[in-house]
This record gives C-alpha cells, sequence and structure tokens, in this order.
C-alpha cells in the first residue's frame, strides 16, 4: 500500500506542471520531501519515454513508475526513509500546454464546476456523457443520445449520420462556441471554417502540371474517444473534467459494426468538424513538411487531400503519395488507396466536385444536368423533376444553384434567371 501511494503521490507532480526534467526533479522533490539523487535520472527516462506525447492519464504515468528500474531500486534501497510529505489531489487546476495558454479558454476545473458551466445537474451531465457505455448497451431509443442514418457507400460500406437529439446538440455546441472555436486551425485546413470553402481548398491547385488527390478512410469514426478526452487534457482541464467534454462529444453504438461500437467522433454532432481539425493538426503539419520538400502545395477538405506541383512533383508523385500513406498510418489513419488520383494537365484535374485545370470551376456536366433540371421544372412543372422525393424541393434547388453561383457567378446567374421562372403555385 505505502509502495502505491508512493507511486502515485509522484504521477500527480509529475502531471502537476509542464513535463521538463528541472520542473519534474523540483515538484517531485516537494512532494518526497527530499531532492534524492536518483529523481533527475527518473525526470529524464520519463520525459524521453512521453516524448510526443501530451498529457497522458494519471494512470498511465503510476504504470510507467511501477515498471521503471530506477524507481523500484529507490524503493528497496531507501524503504525506510521514503515518505510523502506533500500529497497532491487530482491536479485540480487548468494546465494547458504553452500554445494554449492564450486562447481565453473558460476555466472549468471541477466535475460540478463544468455541469454548472453546461446548466446541468452532475447526475444529468453523466448520462449525456455517457464514460460507462450504457447508451451503446441498450436498444430502446428514447434512452439514446441520437438518431442515426445508414448511407451505402459505393464501396457497399456504410457511412452512419449520427445526429445528436436536442439538449445533447445544445451541450455540443456550447463546447464548440466557448471552446473549439477558439483553438487556431492549421493553414492547410480548408473545411468548417469562416471564411474558408472547397473553393479555397482548391485554388492552390489551379493550372498545376500534376495533381495528387489522396482520400482518409472513415475519417470521423476512425477518430477515437481517447483520442477527444486527450485534446481536452491538452487545452489544460483536469483528466475528470477532459473525460466529461470528451464523453458529451463522441458516441458508441452497436449494430454497426467495429468502428462504431467504440467511442468515436459521431459524423452529425456540431462538435465533430472542429474536433476532427483539431486531430488532424499534426496531420497537416508533417504533410505541409513533406509538400514543401518536394515543392509541392497541400490542402486539406475534411478527409480529402490535396498536393499538386510542377515537374519536379511530377516526376516523384506516385513515390510520395507512399511516403503520405505512410505518415497517415502513423498518426492512426488509413488511405482510401481506390479513391487515389495522379492527374495530369492532360486530364480534368477534379477535386472535390471542382475542376483546377485552369480556373476553379463547376465540372460541365454537373452544370449541363442542374440546368436541364430547372429548364424542365419550368416547362413541366417542378413536381415532375423531384424524382428523389426532397421535401424541401424548392429549397434543393436554390442551394444547388447558390453554390455554383460562389463558384462562377456568370454560370450561376445563368441558372437563377432559369430558377426565377419556375412556378411553384401547382
Amino acid at each position: 500500500m505505502q509502495r502505491h501511494l508512493i507511486l502515485t503521490a509522484l504521477a500527480r507532480s509529475i502531471l502537476a506542471g509542464e513535463a521538463t526534467v528541472d520542473g519534474i526533479v523540483d515538484r517531485a522533490s516537494r512532494t518526497l520531501g527530499r531532492r534524492w539523487r536518483w529523481l533527475r535520472p527518473l525526470a529524464r527516462r520519463y520525459v524521453g519515454a512521453m516524448s510526443g506525447r501530451v498529457r497522458p492519464r494519471e494512470r498511465e504515468v503510476v504504470e510507467f513508475l511501477d515498471d521503471d528500474r530506477g524507481v523500484r531500486r529507490a524503493q528497496v534501497e531507501h524503504s525506510n526513509e521514503l515518505s510523502v510529505e506533500t500529497w497532491l489531489t487530482e491536479p485540480g487546476e487548468m494546465q494547458p500546454v504553452a500554445a494554449a495558454e492564450g486562447w481565453a479558454l473558460p476555466v472549468i476545473e471541477t466535475v460540478g464546476a463544468l455541469a454548472e458551466w453546461l446548466l446541468l445537474y452532475p447526475s444529468e451531465l453523466e448520462w449525456f456523457a455517457d464514460l460507462k457505455g450504457l447508451g451503446y448497451k441498450t436498444r430502446r431509443p428514447l434512452l439514446q443520445h441520437y438518431h442515426y442514418r445508414a448511407l451505402t457507400k459505393r464501396s457497399g460500406s456504410i457511412r452512419l449520420i449520427e445526429a445528436p437529439k436536442p439538449t445533447l446538440k445544445e451541450l455540443q455546441r456550447r463546447i464548440l462556441a466557448e471552446i473549439l472555436n477558439r483553438i487556431p486551425q492549421h493553414p492547410a485546413a480548408h473545411g468548417f471554417q469562416r471564411g474558408r470553402s472547397i473553393r479555397t481548398y482548391v485554388s492552390p491547385h489551379v493550372g498545376k502540371r500534376v495533381v495528387l488527390k489522396m482520400d482518409l478512410q472513415d475519417f470521423f469514426p476512425s477518430i477515437t474517444g481517447a483520442r477527444i478526452q486527450t485534446v481536452f487534457r491538452t487545452l489544460g482541464y483536469p483528466e475528470s473534467v477532459a473525460d466529461l467534454l470528451g464523453g458529451v462529444c463522441t458516441n458508441a453504438v452497436s449494430g454497426y459494426g467495429s468502428l462504431y461500437a467504440r467511442p468515436h467522433l459521431p459524423q452529425g454532432a456540431p462538435t465533430s468538424p472542429a474536433l476532427a481539425n483539431i486531430c488532424a493538426y499534426r496531420i497537416d503539419c508533417r504533410l505541409a513538411g513533406l509538400a514543401r520538400s518536394a515543392g509541392a502545395a497541400y490542402t486539406r477538405y475534411a478527409d480529402d487531400l490535396a498536393f499538386s506541383g510542377d515537374e519536379d512533383f511530377e516526376r516523384c508523385a506516385e513515390r510520395f503519395s507512399t511516403h503520405v500513406a505512410v505518415i497517415l498510418a502513423e498518426e492512426g489513419f488509413a488511405v482510401n488507396h481506390r479513391k487515389t488520383r495522379i492527374m495530369r494537365q492532360g486530364v480534368r484535374q477534379r477535386l472535390a466536385g471542382l475542376t483546377a485545370n485552369h480556373r476553379v470551376n463547376v465540372i460541365r456536366e454537373d452544370f449541363d444536368r442542374l440546368k436541364a433540371t430547372l429548364t424542365n421544372c419550368v416547362r413541366m412543372g417542378a413536381g415532375s423533376q423531384n424524382r428523389k422525393g426532397h421535401a424541401l424541393f424548392r429549397e434543393h434547388l436554390e442551394g444547388r444553384v447558390g453554390f455554383v453561383e460562389s463558384i462562377n457567378p456568370a454560370k450561376g446567374k445563368r441558372l437563377r434567371r432559369i430558377l426565377e421562372q419556375i412556378s411553384w403555385s401547382n
């Protein structure tokens, strides 16, 4: 028991600040009441073992200390002298990494404070976070936090849309507005950000000799609940608070395969796009650096990756795509190789439903089909063209025309004139 208390006390002192050798030695010395000679070598081993990781859990640090030979030897040699002079409770202060210190995030240091911030009772907070997976186990829709809609992909697999119910959605919107939206995104990320769009995603690749397109497989469900909890710990929230914030933003559901059965980022939650971009920040850094080394441009729109360059990049594009796949695998993601495309100037360079050969433009066939649909609506009535049964067909067409206007105003204006001639009275 004494040994476990010492390990726990040491772990909490290590987690009480930045993981530097001097900082760990100072805090551990205060905890044990003495600057033991073995503390500095231990601190060096810990920093080396945890390099590249941010804010490990307390139990992970305890396990590291328990396995460390230096700590074991010290406990044997000084068994009668080692004691805990200063006991820390679970770290209850905000401890953001250095980069996050200026982001003006709300200070939430206890579970009670988090419940109050979300206007919930603590028991309600635990129910919505569902860290015990009770929602996963129940078959009763009324007790589940999400509505589900499965879409079949061309490959035959499914994409599960997980739409949070109203109360949970409001909780997620607050987390998005007051926490996640204050976190800077990587310049290469163009999805789900104000002032950015598929147009800005495609623009850097216009007129390039070769464009490489790659696609991440199962982007949202590949991001685990543990990874999201790590994000909140990185922002400085104590472990208990970070776990609950992560639980509110993730979901697990049975009946749709193992990928969805574990806690993951649900596609359909307001917080998921921002969290996905945050989790992809390290990927963006590594791929942007790889692209610079090859003389290429790099952008990402959600799970779509685009690289482009001239003669030098054209010669190495295939080998470059292999390096990209390796980096993604190291970061916990997989490439959908069937969607990888190396597109040279002689073919249509298509990205996110747009062309990038000479300018950012809508695809000709898509424009022609929409124009024909609008024209037939004028001639034969809107109902004759609503073959997919859109409940709000007028709004659907308005949105499609608005999209064309945002990409090519001249073409959009032509479609708008036809749209305005449609009679919606029948």
